[in-house]
């Protein structure tokens, strides 16, 4: 066996003394969660900002189901307000969901001020959607899922019909998609079938606004007058394609 002399074991020592106080701190300090990368990273994530979509139609396109001075005041003051409130309080609150599933999914996290106004960005942007001039009725895959659920396109708007009639006060009717079987119902004020606090969930398909400043210019009170000529500029070729 070789022999260490004296000077070896000491050099031998130090080495072995350096890498053991140096190489610790560097392992721990590797192994250390980098917090404040991944809080910058967190922050550069892109935060929701609810947008009012391009009315599909003119103003006077829906006549006489809907007048152009009712679109204009509905798209212009009651839907631009809602844009404007809910990033407002996106903003103020520092809500940092990034879509609009996620934010109605904590619907009950969220302020009144959020959860009203975020609402009624989403169903009107829904709404202008689900109308065209000259509705007609709906066929194929669709026409064949309503008469499967409801037992024919009658009975199906007299149930939708009851929905927005029996609503009380303000809000909105709905026919949704849930897990394939489509139902009717209905949501209070900007409440909608996505929202965690809602008592009717589901996939929406086709809503109907029954506030009455959808309404008031031109039928006043008369609410049935308004759901019944509505019928008439429904967009079944886009309610077809939510289904499917």
């Amino acid at each position: 066996m070789k022999k260490t002399n004296r000077r070896e074991f000491v050099q031998t020592a130090v080495r072995a003394t350096v890498i053991t106080t140096v190489g610790v701190p560097f392992i721990a300090c590797a192994s250390k969660p980098n917090t404040e990368t991944e809080e910058t990273e967190k922050n550069t994530l892109p935060i929701l900002k609810f947008s009012q979509i391009k009315l599909p139609y003119e103003y006077a396109a829906l006549e006489p189901s809907i007048d152009a001075q009712t679109m204009d005041i509905h798209y212009n003051k009651h839907h631009a307000a809602y844009v404007k409130n809910v990033n407002e309080a996106i903003e103020a609150e520092k809500i940092t969901f990034n879509t609009e599933l996620e934010f109605f999914s904590n619907t009950s996290k969220l302020s009144a001020k959020a959860r009203n106004n975020g609402g009624g960005v989403w169903n009107h942007n829904f709404f202008w959607q689900v109308m065209k001039p000259g509705g007609g009725t709906p066929s194929g895959k669709l026409a064949n899922a309503i008469n499967g659920s409801f037992e024919s396109f009658e009975k199906f708007k007299e149930q939708f019909t009851t929905a927005a009639m029996t609503r009380f006060g303000s809000g909105w009717a709905w026919l949704v998609n849930d897990n394939g079987k489509l139902k009717i119902g209905s949501t209070p004020n900007q409440d909608n079938p996505l929202m965690d606090i809602s008592d009717f969930k589901g996939t929406p398909l086709l809503a109907l606004d029954v506030w009455e400043h959808a309404y008031y210019l031109k039928y006043q009170n008369k609410r049935n007058e308004y759901v019944a000529n509505w019928w008439n500029v429904v967009n079944w070729d886009e309610v077809a394609s939510r289904l499917s």
